[in-house]
């Protein structure tokens, strides 16, 4: 079933406000959400993610509300729902036990996190015990390893100079299909997509904890004060999406899934081990010197771990069948060919 809504919700409210500011030009309804507060933490996820949109989504799907991403009352509404996120992920991380020797060595600590959870459960599962539509339920809510790790890694790099900025470029430069348009990692997905018929999960459905990680990435991304943590979290992904690849295309190997699923992963696999290195000795190294870069890269890859496993543990059980807050949609049934498939647009990963 679908989560039970409310007109009050701000998410509503908030969506409701723009598209009404968009089509009169009056923005009463916008300027009344500046202290409004949301009903609980997924509505406040959700309603942080559509102001993220603002900035983020596609143009064309925006339908010109994004001219109010800078509306005073919709940036104070960001503000207050961001510091609320960043209170929340330092209350765990407060208490989290972290075997980190020595924090201030960034190099270190995040080689230790990377370690940590590297390939969790739900991926080990999939290899050996998913069925076919357990797994497309899975990879649908997953949205890849990087599902738009392009454009959070070009916002990541602005202002860096040096080796950081060249391992950050080399990194999007292998996103953009080394200029092979067939190659985009965006392209790949897409296909990937069409060959299972993945379906986009609507956020409604997605467990809290998804949004959570969803909203991480872009907020670290699009807040210029957390740019360490946006490399420290970005980071994480680098160092942690290869292992978990290769159980994907385990899992894709042993279910007889269509060709066309197999080279997203398959380019994952290979390629992301070694941006996961490059962006540790190269980029997390050279940054580390100066100590505010050195804490904050470690502080946003605790929260990157700690969002991640808090996802796993919350993908395993709903495609499982366990009960949630907002439930996954059903998967569709094992596809004979890809040409009817319904392609799901990949979201933003943390």
């Amino acid at each position: 079933m679908r989560a039970q809504r409310s007109p009050s919700r701000l998410e509503d409210r908030l969506g409701a406000a723009l598209r009404l500011a968009t089509t009169t030009g009056d923005d009463a309804a916008l300027r009344l959400l500046a202290d409004a507060d949301a009903l609980d933490r997924r509505d406040g996820l959700a309603a942080l993610a559509a102001i993220h949109d603002l900035s983020l989504a596609p143009v064309d799907r925006l339908g010109g509300t994004e001219r109010w991403q800078h509306h005073p009352a919709v940036a104070e509404l960001r503000l207050r729902l961001e510091a609320d996120l960043v209170a929340h992920l330092d209350q765990l991380d407060a208490e989290t036990d972290w075997d980190l020797p020595d924090p201030d060595d960034a190099v270190d600590s995040m080689r230790r996190l990377a370690r940590l959870d590297a390939v969790p459960e739900v991926y080990r599962w999939l290899a050996e015990e998913a069925t076919f539509d357990q797994l497309v339920e899975f990879l649908s809510l997953e949205g890849g390893p990087d599902g738009g790790f392009d454009d959070l890694v070009a916002l990541c790099q602005v202002g860096l100079s040096g080796r950081a900025k060249l391992v950050l470029g080399r990194n999007y430069w292998d996103e953009m299909g080394r200029g092979d348009e067939r190659c985009v990692h965006t392209v790949l997905h897409e296909q990937l997509a069409r060959a299972l018929r993945l379906q986009a999960v609507p956020r409604a459905e997605q467990p809290v904890e998804a949004l959570e990680r969803a909203v991480l990435g872009s907020f670290l991304v699009l807040s210029r004060a957390h740019q360490p943590e946006a490399v420290g979290a970005l980071g994480m992904v680098e160092l942690q999406a290869g292992p978990r690849c290769r159980w994907v295309l385990k899992a894709l190997q042993r279910l007889d899934a269509p060709a066309g699923a197999v080279p997203f992963y398959a380019e994952h696999a290979e390629a992301d081990p070694r941006h996961g290195k490059d962006w540790l000795d190269h980029a997390v190294t050279e940054l580390a010197a100066d100590p505010r870069w050195a804490r904050g890269m470690v502080r946003g890859a605790r929260w990157r771990a700690l969002v991640s496993r808090r996802f796993f543990d919350a993908a395993l059980l709903a495609v499982r069948g366990a009960a949630h807050d907002g439930t996954v949609a059903a998967a569709p049934a094992r596809p004979a060919g890809s040409s009817s498939a319904v392609a799901a647009s990949p979201r933003k990963a943390s």
